[in-house]
């Protein structure tokens, strides 16, 4: 049975960093996110995919233990140009093609609406509420969201924020989601409106973990090899649900936990381009550098 279900995009992304480019490539935020969280628990997507999708990148995520009945066939697949300068916690966007992705309604496999662990990835609001009301009772919905929305759907996006849990946003989204240049007032406004926490990703400076009367801050990992961050947030997001469906712990002291393991999986995203780093890491990889992350806390 799916332990967290998954929504978000998927994509065929072509990017190019002071380092390399790729052409095509697996993408989306619900490919990073639902392969995060198969580290730890058993994910199932909901997005929509064209005819044009290579079938080896769905057969991954099976063998992966990823459930793909909620995966809608359309014409063409979303797809996603961009490059990043040496500035990497910033992509700049060259061409969006949305293709079927425009159209796209949710189709729910009945069972997934049993599923107590959401992950709501970047995608529009509509959409991710659309999710929220077909699950029955769900434990914690956590939730990701990015500038596009904040800028075009912002009504929308406020309304599904308050249907949340847990809200995931990056520092500059924060900032201009609440106005303000200052990230524990934009914290406390967010807490304002979700029921547990709010998580602030601070890409290469680590994450802000803000519950009602509680703050942790996690650490960046110092990386010397970054290929390409493309899907670092969506991995953090993903990894952190799913290491909660996992622990079955909703607690801040876990939260803190699952925190450290969304940037461990998110470091190692950065280290290659696509999915390169996520096809070939393990549990020991993972869990040798969620001890460093320990380490560098210890004082």
């Amino acid at each position: 049975m799916v332990e967290l279900v998954v929504i978000g995009t998927m994509a065929l992304d072509s990017i190019e960093t002071p380092f390399g480019k790729v052409k095509d490539a697996f993408g989306g935020s619900a490919c990073y996110a639902s392969i995060a969280a198969s580290f730890f628990s058993k994910p199932g997507i909901l997005s929509i995919i064209g005819k044009d999708f290579p079938k080896e990148h769905i057969k991954f995520l099976q063998k992966r233990g990823i459930d793909t009945r909620g995966i809608t066939i359309g014409d063409k697949t979303f797809r996603w140009q961009g490059y990043y300068e040496f500035d990497m916690n910033e992509a700049k966007t060259l061409k969006t093609e949305l293709n079927s992705l425009e159209s796209y309604k949710v189709e729910m496999p009945e069972d997934y609406k049993k599923s107590k662990y959401v992950f709501l990835a970047n995608i529009d609001p509509e959409l991710q509420l659309d999710v929220i009301n077909s699950i029955e009772k769900p434990e914690i919905i956590v939730m990701d969201t990015m500038n596009f929305w904040i800028q075009h759907k912002r009504e929308q996006l406020i309304k599904t924020i308050k249907k949340a849990d847990v809200l995931v946003l990056n520092d500059g989204e924060a900032r201009q989601l609440f106005k303000t240049p200052n990230l524990v007032r934009a914290a406390n406004e967010a807490l304002k409106l979700v029921s547990k926490a709010v998580i602030i990703k601070k890409g290469e400076h680590g994450a802000l973990l803000f519950t009602d009367n509680r703050h942790f801050n996690a650490p960046g990992y110092p990386l010397e090899n970054i290929k390409d961050p493309t899907g670092c947030g969506d991995c953090f997001g993903g990894a952190f649900a799913g290491y909660l469906a996992k622990t079955k712990d909703l607690s801040e002291s876990n939260m803190r936990k699952a925190v450290v393991y969304g940037s461990v999986i998110a470091s190692h995203n950065a280290e290659g381009f696509s999915i390169e780093r996520l096809q070939n890491i393990g549990h020991s990889d993972i869990e040798k550098r969620y001890n460093e992350f320990r380490d560098m806390r210890e004082f």
